[in-house]
């Protein structure tokens, strides 16, 4: 990994856009703009790129994009946004107003991918083959690195919208438009608004209302790792940021949810697998550019 390329990126989130850049894998300059109308938003994050690139010319691009977005390259939707319940983003292309300004090499994946990417090269998953980046804000979404590499297929992982067991006597509805009570439907932030007594930032760690929502976590951290054998599995985003008990909460009742089955699960392999995010709040940012390299050596 060259660490003095001029690279930059674009996180695309659904409060905020960030624009970024640095000398390989290491962020110099970041600016943020609020997600409002994708022309404004792209506009301006381009521009930034643009006065970069006037500066010193960048080697590649990468482009971290909250989803579902098409990351099959040959498809000819490739770049665009799908459906979301992002207000005026449904099929709008995010690659192409970028090609067409820079003729670099320009990659672009999700922004959960991206972060995987940015954890696994030199954040938290370091040497951890298979790795899950959890984000959980506004929505909750997953990027899942097999072998290194970030599983894409017919889409890309939407583990955020997968259907759980719930516990006895939580009746809960949910709050996804599409699925009611999947995992963001039951773990988001709007969730937490519509599911606890009062804000989460003023209930106490022990209360019990607690409870149902670390369990839910839980149950599905065990799905993942039954399915993707992660050893590692990182956890971000404003809800666990600001909640961080609630991880405590999850592992706990991990072991019980496996009934047994792995019997090497056990709480010390838990602290170690489910953690935070050692680069923080720049593991989207870092995961843009590490998508740029990407893109540089795919180009090379």
């Amino acid at each position: 990994m060259d660490n003095d390329t001029p690279v930059a990126g674009i996180e695309l989130g659904g409060t905020k856009a960030i624009a970024v850049r640095g000398c390989g894998m290491t962020v110099t300059e970041m600016r943020s703009f609020p997600t409002t109308t994708p022309d404004e938003t792209l506009g301006q994050v381009i521009d930034v790129l643009a006065q970069w690139d006037a500066e010193e010319a960048l080697a590649a691009i990468g482009i971290a994009s909250f989803g579902p977005i098409r990351v099959a390259t040959d498809a000819p939707d490739f770049g665009s946004i799908l459906a979301t319940p992002k207000p005026g983003w449904a099929n709008t292309p995010v690659l192409g107003p970028v090609a067409e300004r820079f003729a670099c090499p320009i990659a672009l994946d999700t922004d959960v991918n991206a972060a995987a990417m940015a954890e696994h090269a030199i954040g938290a998953a370091q040497g951890c083959s298979n790795t899950i980046y959890i984000t959980i804000g506004t929505g909750l979404g997953a990027g899942i690195l097999l072998d290194g590499k970030p599983v894409h297929g017919l889409l890309h992982p939407e583990a955020g919208h997968i259907r759980m067991r719930r516990a006895a006597g939580d009746d809960f509805a949910g709050v996804c438009p599409f699925h009611g009570d999947c995992a963001e439907g039951l773990l988001s932030g709007p969730a937490l608004l519509a599911r606890l007594p009062t804000h989460p930032g003023e209930l106490a760690e022990d209360d019990p209302a607690w409870g149902p929502v670390g369990r839910d976590l839980a149950e599905m951290l065990a799905q993942l790792i039954l399915t993707f054998s992660p050893q590692r599995i990182v956890i971000g985003g404003g809800v666990t940021n600001r909640q961080p008990h609630l991880l405590d909460k999850a592992r706990a009742h991990i072991p019980q949810i496996l009934a047994g089955y792995l019997t090497d699960i056990d709480a010390a392999r838990l602290a170690y697998m489910i953690c935070s995010p050692l680069l923080g709040d720049e593991a989207g940012p870092a995961g843009a550019l590490a998508l740029a390299l990407k893109a540089l050596a795919e180009n090379r």
